[in-house]
């Protein structure tokens, strides 16, 4: 998490008061209750000083953003509204918000048939990302939740841009990159059959049979299953000489 104002970083260094900062910022221009903020700092071992710590929390960060921003200019972005606190701010000054809006936009481009721009706009996205959320801050059960979702989206983001890349024909420029998500992904079986079907559409039948080996031996050690239909489809359509383009392929992730 890193606060940027005019080249200048205002990020907190003490641990609770980022963790503050970090749930008002996942509930921009919402109200935040105090009891959500105490589970967030202290979980089931709040101290009897929890609401005036709290409010020191708040404290410090109003006086962070009013070195940021000028006293004046600082005052209605941090306001107390009952039954807490509410951070007002442009929504599009926040890269995870600026992410939601971009992956939306990029699925209803492919949904809309426009693979091209589709795969533009979720790179946009997924550029946004520079590592794990909230990496650097130590958070509470409320925390990782958000982070959980925006993992979540980042995933489906991803995957759809790769959908977008398989409808352009870019079977070939996707194989690094399959490769290093079926390593860090192996139980995730979308993954794996577009792996399997770029290999077989770069002619490398040998090595799209390999790869869905793979897949079935994880999945039994690991997990004690088969391939599921559709990867079994997959299999076959790998074995076959013939190219269809009608065989059967792993349903793909953009709906309407």
């Amino acid at each position: 998490m890193e606060v940027l104002h005019n080249g200048q970083y205002f990020t907190p260094t003490a641990p609770k008061a980022r963790n503050t900062l970090a749930l008002l910022l996942s509930r921009v221009n919402e109200v935040v209750e105090i009891p959500a903020l105490i589970d967030e700092l202290w979980s089931d071992n709040p101290p009897r000083s929890a609401v005036t710590t709290t409010q020191t929390y708040i404290y410090q960060l109003r006086k962070m953003l009013g070195r940021a921003l000028g006293p004046e200019a600082a005052r209605p972005v941090l306001v107390t509204r009952a039954p807490g606190y509410r951070l007002q701010i442009d929504e599009e000054l926040i890269d995870a918000r600026i992410f939601e809006r971009l992956a939306r936009e990029g699925k209803r481009l492919l949904v809309a048939g426009r693979p091209e721009e589709a795969s533009h706009r979720l790179q946009q996205a997924l550029d946004l990302w520079r590592g794990p959320a909230l990496s650097d801050v130590t958070t509470g059960r409320v925390l990782e939740a958000h982070v959980v979702q925006l993992e979540e989206m980042q995933l489906d983001a991803l995957q759809l841009r790769i959908q977008a890349d398989m409808e352009l024909g870019r079977h070939r420029e996707l194989l690094p990159e399959l490769r290093s998500l079926v390593a860090a992904h192996p139980l995730n079986e979308w993954l794996h059959a577009q792996l399997i079907t770029c290999l077989k559409h770069c002619g490398r039948r040998g090595e799209a049979l390999q790869a869905y080996q793979a897949l079935r031996r994880v999945l039994d050690e690991e997990l004690g299953l088969q391939p599921s239909l559709p990867l079994q489809r997959l299999q076959q359509y790998v074995l076959s000489e013939a190219v269809d383009e009608r065989a059967p392929h792993p349903p793909m992730r953009a709906t309407a």
